[in-house]
């Protein structure tokens, strides 16, 4: 499993992360706290509190890791 922080201000953010995670196979979990949802959910993720930076778990990817990471560049933070 590999977890970063990802942040996503905007529903077009949303709408673009959600598409994004449509096109990879695999499982993603978006958490926040002890609250997780899935990554690929526009209304989970909806659900979840958007002011504050979320942990995106990638728990299987069938080895898309480096693909994925260049996909979401735009949303990754280091801030926790």
């Amino acid at each position: 499993m590999k977890s970063i922080m990802i942040k996503l201000e905007t529903i077009e953010d949303v709408k673009d992360f959600v598409s994004i995670m449509a096109q990879f196979q695999g499982y993603f979990d978006l958490a926040s706290g002890r609250y997780v949802v899935d990554a690929k959910s526009v209304m989970g993720i909806f659900s979840m509190d958007l002011s504050r930076t979320l942990e995106l778990r990638i728990l299987e990817t069938n080895e898309q890791e480096k693909e994925i990471l260049e996909a979401l560049e735009p949303f990754i933070t280091d801030i926790p």
